[in-house]
């Protein structure tokens, strides 16, 4: 056993974000690593506003089934009961994630076709600018009417409102709304890294305002150490602990989970058409070829990190809340029962 392996009495852990291969012949058994770390809930991406709708909802069809199929390890996370039993029965529950509104088409109705897919969080821009709002990585624009349709939307369906990949208006726009708590289910703040895809503290304090949770990322080019280190993951944690406090601090890792030997790239990136990989991850902001080779914590590391904090003198009730207890108490005040 490795010496990140799963440690006895660790607390349950709420991954808010990890990847795996867009494809629908991707075994999702390899999230056994992340049951054995220690984690009882991940959400996993399964589609960006680079992917077109029918490589979504391909994907979406083989994960369900896969899920169902695996009720020895995996609970279908609808509902923050879910959640619960997959902690009582030391499963994994798993939901899905959306990074980026395009595949709704500018179509509200389309929130509620994918919650009951198993969409939990759905943030409206994946770096680039759509018709919803503004990502991180172009000119700052306002959320659009249509956009704020979207919004409410996601909180009619009792979704996870995500500000991650957004960019800073349509992030404070949303906010504007005022129309429940968000999250940002992967982002490290820019206090610690100067990147835009950082977060700066007044979106963090205004997340909290909110009643929302701020989480974490194990990305190394969004952290002081490129390595992804538990010190460096602990170092973004003390400092949204010190703005916020503990009850508003999550975690995730954005783990990529190899792919295998599939081809899970869109239509649109097939070999020669690299200048589409750089629009997503523009190389004038430090990427190169797109974001294979960037460092990013694996799930291994989960009970490091949760070492660390308890070094650092967390109490055991504050670890607990920080991995995985305040998004469990914030998926049982907003997702549908």
């Amino acid at each position: 056993m490795s010496q990140e392996a799963a440690q006895p009495g660790l607390a349950p852990i709420w991954d808010a974000h990890s990847c795996v291969p867009l494809h629908p012949d991707f075994d999702l058994g390899a999230l056994a690593r992340h049951h054995r770390a220690g984690c009882r809930f991940v959400s996993i991406n399964v589609g960006m506003d680079l992917n077109p709708p029918e490589q979504i909802f391909q994907v979406l069809a083989s994960f369900r089934r896969q899920l169902r199929a695996r009720a020895d390890l995996f609970v279908p996370a609808a509902t923050a009961a879910d959640v619960a039993r997959a902690v009582r029965q030391a499963k994994l529950a798993v939901a899905f994630d959306l990074e980026g509104g395009r595949v709704l088409g500018g179509r509200p109705e389309m929130v509620f076709l994918l919650r009951d897919l198993g969409v939990r969080q759905i943030h409206l821009a994946y770096n680039r600018n759509n018709e919803l709002g503004g990502g991180c990585y172009d000119v700052d624009i306002p959320l659009s009417p249509r956009g704020r349709a979207v919004v409410r939307a996601v909180y009619e369906a009792g979704l996870f409102m995500d500000l991650s990949h957004t960019g800073r208006r349509t992030s404070l726009d949303i906010l504007d709304l005022a129309l429940g708590p968000v999250v940002f289910s992967h982002a490290n703040p820019r206090a610690l890294k100067d990147d835009p895809r950082n977060v700066e503290d007044e979106r963090i304090r205004l997340c909290a305002e909110s009643g929302g949770v701020f989480c974490v990322t194990g990305v190394g080019r969004f952290l002081p150490d490129p390595e992804a280190s538990a010190g460096a993951i602990c170092d973004a944690i003390d400092h949204v602990v010190a703005l916020v406090g503990v009850d508003h601090v999550g975690l995730s890792l954005d783990y990529e989970y190899p792919a295998d030997g599939l081809d899970d790239s869109p239509p649109a990136f097939r070999p020669g058409l690299a200048f589409e990989r750089d629009f997503w991850w523009p190389p004038a902001f430090g990427y190169g070829g797109g974001i294979r080779g960037i460092r990013i914590a694996p799930p291994e590391r989960l009970p490091a990190i949760a070492a660390e904090l308890t070094r650092r003198g967390y109490r055991a009730s504050e670890v607990a809340a920080i991995l995985g207890g305040n998004m469990q108490r914030l998926a049982a005040r907003l997702w549908p029962r």
